[in-house]
Formats: C-alpha cells, structure tokens, sequence
C-alpha cells in the first residue's frame, strides 16, 4: 500500500478509535436531543458521572476510564516515533521549556476562559445549549484527584491527537496550514455537540486558536496546560459555580 494511502488509512483508525467516533455519536445525540418533544434548553449532559453506589467500586471505574483512555493517545505518540524518532519533542510534548510552556498556556486560559463562558450563557439564553452539569460525582477524599486526572486526560487526548497527531500526518499529506487548523476545530466542536450549539461553536473557536499558535510554535505542551487548568476550573469549580449563578449552572428540575 503506498505510503500516502497507509497514512489515510491510520488516521482513519485512530479517529475511529477516539475522537472521531466520539463526534459521530455527539452527532447523533445532538439529532435525538433536537427532535425531542423537551426543549434543548431544559435538557442536561452530565460529564464524570458516578458509575456505582459503592464508594470503592465508583473509585475503580473512574481510574480505569482515565487509565484505559490514555493507551490511544499512548497509539498516537507510538505512531508518531516511527521510525525512531521521539514523538514527544516532535510535536514538542517535553520539558525542555516549562517556563515558558506554563506562561503561555495561562495567557491562553485568559483568552480563552471569559469568551467560552460568554457563549455558554448566550447558548443557554437562546436555548441552543444544554445544561452542562461537569462533576456530578459524590465527594468523597478521591473525588478531587479523580477530577485533576480526567482533566489531564481530556487534555492529553485531546491536544495530542486533535493537534499534535493530526497536524503532523496532515502536513505530510501536504494539507495546507489553514485548511488542517479549520479541520481540527470542526472535529473539535463536532465531539462536544452533544452539549448544544453554544459549546460547539466555542470549541471550534478555541481549536482555531489552538491551531494557530501550534503552527507557530510547535508545541502542544502550552496547550495542554490550558486544557487542562480550563478542565479542572470546570470540573471542581461547578459547585461554587451553581452557588453563585443558579439561573446559569443548575441543572433543570
């Protein structure tokens, strides 16, 4: 098989076994969730669910989910050392430069942050976006930890396959910069329709950016960071979140 036709044919394979299965199921869901006789906007996603009512065995299932999900992204890094080169520093992935890596990916939470809230609240206004409930977990003393870890891995997954994987098989296809930065975004909004419009609109938007300065700097380590503190802001911050701004966070009765 030639070598173009192989390369199709993996990127195929790891979408289908990750994000890309993830934005055909998030299409279906957004069609169900459309075509039901409950509006969009008195309908609710819950992220990182509880998956027992025993207390050891909902800590089991929530580690091996974040355990198990991040062999495909292990699939991505491997894929991407052959032949023998070192895929973290090849889609920049390292600590070579972690002051700098931090500082950027900070000032891209603060670019990202405010106008991502923004178009949830314009979302849920217009009735275009689900109520997003992102720890609906019991508390317990792992459920922080738990938290941080499926953070870690959103970002991880996210950042490495959506950018770093796929930026690099695309530009050895030949794909254009622009044209490989507007097709990562609408991947990423496609697998968070299932939360409305308002999210996918938001995350395309965030991929775009996201894109543009990968292309410039090579690195996805800034944009894990900002991944990941966005993820844990969300996931641990919701409580205070529904205290504060009920008409916006609380789930619908």
């Amino acid at each position: 098989m030639r070598t173009a036709v192989r390369m199709r044919v993996e990127i195929a394979i790891v979408l289908g076994l990750s994000l890309g299965a993830s934005a055909v199921y998030s299409i279906v869901s957004i069609v169900a969730r459309m075509t039901a006789e409950t509006p969009l906007s008195e309908q609710t996603a819950s992220i990182n669910q509880s998956r027992s009512s025993r207390e050891w065995l909902d800590f089991t299932y929530q580690f091996l989910d974040v355990f198990f999900g991040l062999f495909v992204v292990a699939l991505a890094l491997y894929l991407l050392s052959l032949p023998r080169r070192d895929p973290f520093r090849r889609i920049g992935l390292d600590l070579t430069r972690p002051g700098r890596d931090a500082a950027s990916g900070l000032v891209l939470v603060a670019v990202i942050g405010v106008p991502g809230l923004a178009l949830y609240a314009a979302g849920r206004a217009l009735g275009l976006t689900v109520a997003v409930v992102p720890a609906p977990l019991d508390a317990h003393w792992w459920t922080i930890p738990i938290l941080v870890l499926a953070a870690l891995k959103a970002a991880l997954t996210e950042e490495v396959i959506v950018v770093g994987y796929l930026f690099t098989r695309l530009r050895e296809l030949g794909v254009g910069p622009w044209a490989t930065i507007v097709s990562s975004a609408l991947l990423r909004g496609s697998y968070h329709l299932y939360q409305g419009f308002g999210p996918f609109a938001g995350n395309v938007a965030m991929g775009i950016l996201f894109g543009w300065f990968y292309t410039r700097w090579g690195r996805t380590m800034p944009l894990v960071i900002a991944h990941w503190v966005l993820d844990m802001a969300a996931f641990i911050g919701y409580p205070l979140a529904v205290a504060w701004w009920p008409g916006l966070f609380a789930a619908p009765a």
